[in-house]
């Protein structure tokens, strides 16, 4: 507040009369808002301060005996360093008695500002309350109708993607078994059906396959579902592991022919007698018995029932996928109300063809209940959801006269209605109305949530097919949330303040005098030091040690660091040293960093430590805890210095705490640009108590230091902890015990051995009820407090697309790196064109052929002709970061790898997580060569933004033309994400003796084959045109686009011996020879692309072994998961030879006849840079340890697996 009688005049200027008023500054360590101005009367000299100006420059404190504290690393004060300017007004002798009237004047003004602002504060109170009430609504409304319509979404994306793969593989199935539909059963459908049904998420009480049967076909269905029935009966039980039921009971249980209930004096079978197609339920999940008819329903005719009827004549003629409201039972007793999805299954791939026709629906059953669980958090209750549908629906006709046994007669037509009420992550039902508070109804979010895009003009008369329309509400219960006394606590201690203020005022003036000169000396002094460099007790210490000169000129600098900190040979002061006897020191470690940045880039290892850093020096800031230093990634901390603090473990301990979970949400944000396995990465802390010498250890870049036992007994407190959790000493735990919170600790079952100390009693930190103003219970201090409002607000402005992230699971976000990684690559493949990006019809004819004709290995070649770039297009690239691709090829993108990590089985380790380490792996390796020159600094761009033509002509060469094609670098990396999908857990030499379809299709090389044919198939699907118009655009760029995938992906089987000999030939030929003088330029050419397409081969064999050429803790983790996987397939007899007998000397002899040789071979082409030495370095060391511990492990690996079974 700036009094009314202050008189801003001429800087520096002090005028002798009576009295002068004096503006101080309050100083403070940490940076502030411009506080209140303060003007004084002392001795008829007025002086006012431009505090604003001061307050933006100063760390210093004001405490109660004018002691000086530092805030650490918060101090911005050196970073605008300049003078403050003073102003002194001239006052008269005779103005004193004006100065009095103005003073009570003053004091008029304050009662009556008491007044106003107390009213004001109290209105606008309640109106922000009322504000954040329905402001907080509108968030969770949105949130609801955000993720609700993203599961509908994909629940539609996931049914369409599972009916293509079906017409997919039954094409693929006429074409070389003469298989069709109606007379077709989907393989192994309880898998695909359980992986559907998880990706959907929720509950799904029923889903059924229904061919299509004319008139004429219903008898030799009927036969042909007797032959195929007990087949699919078993894969299904042996699948669910369904014990309850037998094949020759559900064969029992089955109808033998397509038929239809009639309600008559209770359930009957009747023949269909109507003409037409039927529907015949037929393979279903989960398999188990009608809860009505106590019989399995397939061959049971879908369409006799009304409602099911209308549905599918709609998805019949308008060939898309319908919806409607359906009643079933959720057990034996429980009927509830849900929908019934019908999704077409065509007699082509191609879901555009005009002639296409439905051979066969997939009926889903959804329960709504569960739609709307999870999205919302705990304490975010009372949100009311009504969903509705605008078609009535008579139930009579569509369920028959039973359905009264659960409906009352009033409810038989009506519109469909069903209320909710979302509390947090549950969801309670509240019926089958309406059942909203009308108070609420100006609140009303109405949104479509399911609309299937029918127009009710192309709809058969008296047809409809509902959109489902989300109406949400808040409650009563949610509005009582905002409802406190804040207004009348916020009201009272704004007149408190008015008053205190006004005694201080009184107070100051008759101290302000005596302090003016020395404020002023400080100030002036504190332009010249560096804030950051040291706390601000001993930056005190060090103004005393400074011995200003007579004489201030503007080119002189009294105040400079070389005089306040002088070599150790200079005649100098003492050190500034301090004791402090009662410290609590903070050692946070990042476990698993050392593993997970041996498979990075150094650029994200360093995003990663400043991401981390950043957060945790924030956190230190808001407990006053001092951060000390980082090395490497370990970060020290302290709390009870510089200034000393009796809560100093109480603060440290509430900063480690918040720190774990800071870690934990960090990680899980940083793994979708980061990469796999960065949400596994977590801190491991120790804290202990104590006594430290700090000071200023002068020399080259001094600093403020901190030594003694406490630093060593504080390391080890971290050394010997656990990831995720705080370990404290005996010492600290008696701290947190004198402050009252005992209950924070547990002691540790073990003592400890500490080098020097013998054992030791240590206790585990642990977490308390959450409070308002933090993680654990305690009043926060002033700073505290501030801090955590300040840092509220900076939490509500995070983006939707970090809370999205946060919400993800593992897979999804890796799901959203890849698209990251690819994007990228797509960019830079726009950018090779010119930023050009055209339609690909035309060559929808060469995509309908490609792959039809010969099996994927009769595709392999031994040399790609690469695209060459001249040294004007290179000149005339775009840079590719500015190219946008645009949102359909981005969603696309991202739905295309939704549904290759869905195509993953559940294998320990061909899965997803797998492939993803190796695209991670294919991406370092690339970049590698991509920045392989002079020490890879090669990416220098001209002023007009273009790159250098000349660096990248000399990469192009050196990489054999790899780096000159952006298309080439993203077929590698698409190659690494589906190679091994839909892999079956046991090599290509089981799939040939089990006979398996795969396997008579393709001889050999049989997952690789059936992983290329399947992820082709999705590509080439017409809803991913977008995304293939960016890959390619012309007849040659899918050719190579084909071929790059095909010899990728064929690399990656290192089984087969006869390949592996082609390979080692290759490599002879293209790396062994040498160039002949008169060779011509196109051998040379020839020559270029024999060694890059080798090249290429070995990168992906190197990146899909990669984990034995990285950090011994990456290779033991994944060596851990392929014996699991073998093991399990020997235990599951689909292997001869029990693996854990000769696996330790397997190891051995793949390092040596396989692992080294290959990453010799990375070195030796000469394109890979550091990294192959890099590999080649790990490679070694793994051999070596695994020959020291491999045995023990290999028996710990079977002994885990035991005890998985018998647990499991």
């Amino acid at each position: 507040m700036q009094l009314p009688f202050a008189v801003i005049l001429n800087p520096l200027k002090v005028v002798n009369t009576h009295a002068f008023f004096a503006h101080v500054v309050v100083p403070h360590n940490k940076p502030t808002k411009p506080s209140t101005t303060i003007t004084t009367m002392v001795d008829n000299h007025s002086l006012v301060f431009k505090q604003s100006h001061v307050a933006q420059h100063s760390d210093l404190r004001s405490v109660g005996n004018g002691a000086s504290t530092a805030s650490g690393s918060g101090d911005q004060s050196a970073q605008n360093p300049s003078r403050p300017v003073y102003n002194a007004p001239i006052v008269a002798k005779g103005e004193e008695k004006n100065i009095i009237r103005a003073r009570c004047l003053v004091a008029l003004i304050l009662v009556v500002a008491v007044a106003t602002v107390g009213t004001s504060t109290y209105i606008l109170l309640e109106d922000q309350a009322q504000r954040n009430f329905e402001n907080q609504f509108t968030s969770y409304a949105s949130e609801i109708v955000s993720v609700s319509r993203q599961k509908a979404d994909q629940i539609f994306d996931s049914l369409d993607s599972f009916s293509i793969m079906v017409g997919s593989q039954a094409a693929v199935e006429n074409e070389l078994l003469n298989t069709s539909w109606p007379f077709y059963t989907i393989p192994d459908f309880s898998v695909k059906a359980e992986r559907l049904v998880d990706l959907i998420g929720g509950n799904v009480p029923l889903m059924i396959v229904a061919p299509v049967v004319e008139e004429d076909e219903r008898d030799a269905w009927a036969e042909y579902s007797k032959t195929t029935n007990p087949v699919w009966f078993q894969e299904s039980l042996e699948n669910e592991g369904n014990t309850d039921l037998t094949v020759d009971l559900l064969v029992q249980r089955t109808v033998p022919f397509i038929h239809k209930y009639a309600p008559k004096e209770g359930i009957q079978v009747e023949h269909i007698e109507r003409p037409g197609d039927v529907l015949p339920n037929y393979q279903q999940y989960p398999l188990r018995l009608d809860y009505a008819s106590n019989a399995l329903t397939t061959g049971y005719d879908i369409i006799s029932f009304p409602r099911t009827r209308e549905l599918y004549d709609i998805t019949k003629e308008r060939l898309r996928p319908t919806i409607g409201f359906a009643e079933f039972f959720l057990d034996s007793e429980t009927v509830a109300i849900g929908s019934q999805v019908l999704q077409p299954i065509y007699d082509t791939a191609d879901t555009t063809a005009e002639n296409r026709r439905v051979v066969a629906v997939v009926s889903m059953l959804l329960y709504w209940l569960d739609f709307f669980r999870n999205i919302l958090t705990q304490g975010q209750d009372g949100v009311v959801v009504v969903l509705r549908s605008g078609c009535l629906v008579n139930y009579t006709l569509a369920y028959g006269e039973n359905i009264t046994k659960y409906l009352d007669p009033e409810e038989l037509i009506d519109e469909d209605v069903i209320t909710y009420q979302v509390d947090g992550p549950d969801v309670i039902l509240l019926g089958y109305e309406d059942l909203r508070d009308p108070r609420y109804d100006s609140f009303e979010v109405a949104e479509v949530f399911v609309d299937l895009g029918f127009d009710e003009k192309d709809l058969p008369e008296g047809k409809c097919v509902p959109s489902l329309t989300l109406h949400i509400y808040p409650s009563e219960m949610l509005e009582a949330t905002f409802q406190n006394s804040d207004a009348a606590i916020y009201t009272s201690a704004v007149v408190v303040i008015f008053v205190f203020t006004s005694l201080v005022f009184l107070l100051y003036d008759y101290f302000v005098g005596r302090r003016q000169r020395i404020v002023m000396d400080r100030i002036m002094r504190q332009d010249k030091i560096v804030a950051n460099v040291f706390p601000a007790a001993i930056r005190d210490r060090l103004y005393a040690q400074a011995k200003p000169s007579g004489k201030r000129e503007k080119e002189t600098d009294p105040y400079s660091l070389d005089d306040l900190v002088a070599d150790s040979n200079d005649l100098a002061p003492a050190p500034l040293a301090d004791l402090f006897p009662s410290v609590s020191v903070v050692y946070a470690d990042i476990v698993g960093f050392t593993a997970w940045s041996s498979a990075r880039e150094p650029q994200q290892v360093f995003l990663l430590l400043e991401s981390i850093y950043h957060s945790l020096d924030k956190i230190a800031y808001r407990h006053d805890v001092f951060k000390v230093e980082t090395v490497g990634d370990c970060y020290v901390a302290a709390a009870g210095l510089p200034e000393p603090v009796d809560n100093h473990a109480v603060l440290a301990c509430k900063f480690a705490l918040d720190c774990l979970k800071k870690m934990r949400e960090s990680t899980i944000k940083l793994e979708v640009s980061l990469g796999p396995d960065t949400a596994d990465l977590a801190l491991r802390i120790g804290i202990h108590s104590g006594q430290v010498t700090a000071g200023v250890l002068r020399g080259e870049r001094s600093r403020f230091q901190l030594f003694g036992d406490t630093m060593n007994t504080a390391s080890r407190m971290e050394h010997s902890g656990e990831r995720d959790r705080v370990q404290i000493s005996q010492s600290t735990a008696d701290n947190l015990a004198e402050a009252g919170l005992s209950h924070w600790t547990i002691p540790r079952e073990k003592t400890i051995y500490i080098k020097g100390k013998g054992d030791m009693q240590t206790y585990w930190l642990c977490k308390t009820k959450p409070s308002r103003g933090g993680t654990l219970t305690g009043p926060l201090t002033q700073a505290e407090t501030v801090a955590t409002a300040a840092n509220s607000s900076e939490q509500s402005d995070q983006s939707e697309y970090s809370e999205t992230v946060e919400r993800m699971d593992k897979k999804e976000r890796l799901v959203e790196w890849t698209v990251v990684v690819l994007t990228s690559l797509l960019q830079q493949i726009i950018a090779s064109r010119g930023g050009v990006l055209e339609d690909i019809k035309s060559l929808s004819a060469a995509e309908s052929v490609t792959g039809k004709r010969r099996t994927v290995l009769e595709e392999f070649v031994p040399i790609i002709p690469l695209k060459r770039f001249q040294e004007d297009e290179l000149r005339l690239r775009q840079i590719p970061s500015s190219i946008d691709i645009g949102n359909e090829v981005t969603h696309q993108l991202r739905k295309f790898l939704l549904m290759v990590a869905g195509m993953y089985r559940d294998n320990s380790f061909h899965n997803f997580e797998h492939a993803i380490h190796v695209t991670a792996s294919v991406k370092k390796l690339l970049a590698r060569i991509v920045n392989v020159n002079d020490g890879n600094g090669l990416e220098i761009r001209s002023p007009d933004n273009s790159i250098e033509s000349i660096d990248l002509v000399n990469l192009a060469g050196h990489s054999y033309g790899i780096t000159s094609d952006p298309l080439t670098q993203f077929a590698v990396v698409f190659s690494a994400i589906i190679h091994d999908v839909d892999h079956p857990g046991v090599p290509n030499t089981q799939l040939v003796k089990e006979n398996t379809r795969s396997a008579q299709i393709y001889k050999k090389s049989i997952a690789e084959q059936n992983s290329v044919h399947l992820a082709w198939e999705i590509l080439m699907s017409p809803e991913f045109s977008a995304l293939r118009a960016c890959i390619y655009q012309t007849k040659s760029e899918l050719r190579r686009f084909r071929q790059l995938v095909v010899n990728t992906v064929m690399a990656t089987d290192i089984a087969d011996k006869e390949l592996q000999a082609l390979r080692k030939d290759r490599w002879e030929e293209a790396f062994s020879n040498v160039k002949s003088a008169t060779e011509s330029a196109d051998e040379d050419v020839v020559s270029e692309d024999r060694k890059a397409t080798i090249v290429i081969e070995h990168l992906i064999q190197a990146s899909d072994v990669s984990h034995t050429m990285q950090h011994w803790h990456i290779y033991k983790a994944w060596n851990e998961k392929f014996f699991m996987e073998c093991y399990g397939a020997y235990k599951a007899g689909r292997a001869d030879s029990d693996p854990s007998e000769n696996w330790y000397k397997g190891e051995i002899g793949f390092f040596d006849f396989y692992v080294i040789p290959l990453a010799r071979k990375l070195d030796s082409c000469g394109v890979f840079g550091v990294s192959s030495d890099e590999y080649l370095n790990y490679a070694r060391s793994n051999r070596e340890e695994w020959v020291r511990e491999g045995e023990a492990m290999v028996k710990a690996f079977v002994a885990k697996f035991n005890n998985r079974q018998q647990s499991g």
